[in-house]
């Protein structure tokens, strides 16, 4: 028989991660694309970010027919880019950078203030394996088209349950709190990882300390 699941966070009611859950306003929204196949994944992240969030949407599926038009009329109020590491991809900065910067620049050339620069993102974070996250671009042609942003240095990833081939790869809500952390400054959202290292350690506790050493610990650093 399957144990019964929070409605809200999804885990099991004996494991409800609610009370970790912050809620966090926030000037840019956020927009998690989840792959389908990782709605009932045990350390799904991405809903515990679109929880923690006030300024947040979670749209589960693969193919999001109404995607470029969400986009369109989001472009009235937010800047939509892509979270997502490609070449062309831009490092994020602060929001009070970027004003300097906008200053600077329109003094310079004396042109008239820029209104695009006044908006915050609409952060688009594709939530899946590499491999999912890849195939959600090229089904959605609108992802395709959006700017591209990333992170300039992430720190290590605490998500020591799911192994990444890229070194300094972050789950969804590690990535999410390190960009708003850098957009937001001096605000911080570390409170978001709260549920989320709860989550860790519950995964650890149910599993054993003895298996975690043997399947993990020792996989991760064999593979150094």
């Amino acid at each position: 028989m399957k144990r019964p699941r929070c409605e809200r966070c999804a885990r099991p009611v004996a494991y409800c991660l609610c009370a970790q859950i912050p809620q966090l306003a926030s000037q840019t929204k956020v927009l998690i694309l989840q792959h389908h196949s990782e709605q009932s994944h045990a350390l799904n992240t991405a809903r515990l970010a679109y929880l923690g969030l006030c300024n947040a949407e979670l749209w589960v599926g693969e193919h999001f027919e109404t995607l470029a038009t969400y986009l369109a009329q989001q472009a009235l109020h937010y800047r939509p880019v892509l979270l997502y590491p490609n070449d062309s991809a831009q490092v994020l900065l602060p929001y009070v950078v970027e004003h300097q910067l906008q200053q600077q620049a329109e003094t310079i050339s004396n042109e008239v203030p820029g209104a695009a620069a006044e908006k915050p993102y609409l952060l688009v974070v594709p939530d899946g394996t590499w491999k999912k996250a890849r195939k959600l671009i090229y089904l959605n042609s609108s992802l395709a088209q959006l700017p591209t942003v990333t992170l300039a240095s992430p720190p290590a990833s605490e998500y020591r349950l799911r192994a990444a081939k890229e070194a300094n790869a972050l789950s969804t809500i590690e990535a999410i709190t390190v960009a708003l952390n850098t957009l937001e400054q001096p605000q911080r959202f570390d409170a978001l990882l709260r549920p989320f290292n709860c989550l860790i350690e519950q995964q650890i506790s149910a599993m054993g300390e003895q298996r975690y050493q043997q399947n993990y610990l020792q996989a991760k650093n064999s593979s150094r």
